[in-house]
């Protein structure tokens, strides 16, 4: 064979290699522009998802990507993405946006407590890199909820989550933004080994019962490096949940990070081991909360908040153990949530209320093995002197300010 020959036969070669990967990547990656969606900003690209997604579910190779271009704008009406899939991975890459149906009209005869769901998937890897985004446009909610219009007709207290994991185990959000969602912003529930990553989450300080991050039945939860700032709850964590970490997380506006509510209709709560550390709250009504229905039973444990850092906090350091429907007006119960091993440690910064640490227990069910070291919590008005009050919680106080009041 001569040397051109050769040539020849190598860039034969190559070009098969090179069309050959082309076509595998090709058959693996599943644009929903190649489904009819329109990205108009207006039509229903709802079937063209649906569609992506059943190719990529259903696909024979270890991995598939059902792939949102970016730069457009795609109106998705309800939809539920359901597993299990044959891909041991199987990659949902959003670099465009995502929008809600704007009317609430959208959800009649549907379930009005979602809007995008993912279900039975396992492997699953949400990545928006840093560009895409899912809008809620929940306005249209909010203007007809009971908590703020009471006294209109039909007003509703249900609404939808914007993005929602049930029995997704393995699986990632990261690099993604969602503002403006209905109800809760990410569900995760029923959920094992769970990460949420460099998520940034907003919408209006004053919009109703927006949590940023709610968990619920889950196990081995990982948020990390993000930033929420919502109308509720910036975290809560729900029942039956245990080892669950919260690191380098910006909050605020919000209502904190809540453990809790937990034990409502006297049911039998499971939470432990949770650890919340470097956290950032900014003008939030409450820091670090715990929060239990004095009807509840069962146990919150083992739970840590370490390296905190409140400026202008309505609340730093709140358990409430005998919450009720009427606040400051409970019937002493003799059941409760029994909380215990609960630790604060590095906590800095300002109390916008005179009652900076306030650790509220049951004088049936005391909590028992509170932990508090180098604290130091001010006035956020100059001049003015904060206190500690706790009633039926014992523990131990390093370095507390303001304090002691645990009991020993």
């Amino acid at each position: 064979m001569d040397s051109a020959s050769g040539v020849l036969l190598i860039f034969l070669f190559t070009s098969a290699t090179s069309l050959l990967n082309a076509h595998e990547i090709d058959e693996d990656n599943f644009n929903v522009m190649d489904y009819g969606a329109t990205s108009d900003d207006l039509t229903d690209d709802s079937q063209a998802f649906l569609e992506a997604w059943d190719d990529a579910c259903s696909a024979s190779v270890e991995s598939s990507r059902v792939y949102v271009p970016a730069e457009k704008t795609f109106v998705v009406d309800p939809i539920t993405f359901h597993g299990p899939c044959y891909a041991s991975t199987i990659n949902f890459a959003i670099s465009g946006r995502i929008m809600a149906p704007e009317s609430p009209s959208s959800w009649d005869g549907g379930d009005a407590s979602q809007w995008l769901g993912f279900k039975n998937v396992n492997g699953l890897k949400v990545d928006g890199f840093g560009f895409g985004l899912i809008d809620g446009q929940g306005k249209g909610w909010w203007d007809q909820s009971c908590r703020y219009h009471p006294r209109l007709k039909q007003c509703t207290t249900l609404a939808p989550t914007a993005l929602k994991f049930v029995s997704c185990n393995e699986s990632s959000v990261s690099n993604m933004k969602f503002t403006n969602s209905a109800q809760t912003h990410i569900l995760v529930r029923g959920c094992n080994s769970f990460s949420i990553d460099n998520v940034m989450i907003e919408s209006p300080g004053n919009s109703p019962n927006t949590d940023g991050i709610h968990i619920q039945s889950s196990q081995h939860v990982l948020i990390t490096n993000s930033r929420i700032a919502t109308g509720d709850d910036c975290v809560s964590i729900g029942d039956h949940t245990s080892n669950i970490e919260i690191e380098n997380v910006e909050c605020g506006p919000g209502h904190g990070i809540s453990i809790g509510s937990l034990g409502r209709g006297g049911n039998y709560v499971q939470v432990q081991n949770i650890l919340v550390t470097d956290a950032f709250f900014n003008g939030t009504t409450n820091g670090a909360r715990i929060k239990t229905w004095q009807v509840g039973r069962g146990y919150v444990r083992d739970v840590t908040f370490q390296n905190l850092l409140f400026n202008h906090v309505q609340n730093p350091i709140i358990i409430d153990q005998n919450y009720c429907n009427v606040r400051n007006a409970c019937k002493e119960q003799e059941t409760g949530v029994q909380i215990s091993n609960v630790n604060y440690k590095e906590v800095l910064g300002t109390s916008t209320t005179d009652i900076a640490i306030n650790i509220n227990c049951s004088r049936s069910v005391p909590c028992f093995g509170i932990s508090m070291e180098s604290i130091q919590l001010l006035s956020a008005e100059v001049g003015k002197q904060v206190t500690a009050n706790c009633s039926n919680a014992y523990g131990e106080e390093v370095d507390v300010v303001p304090g002691p009041c645990l009991l020993d």
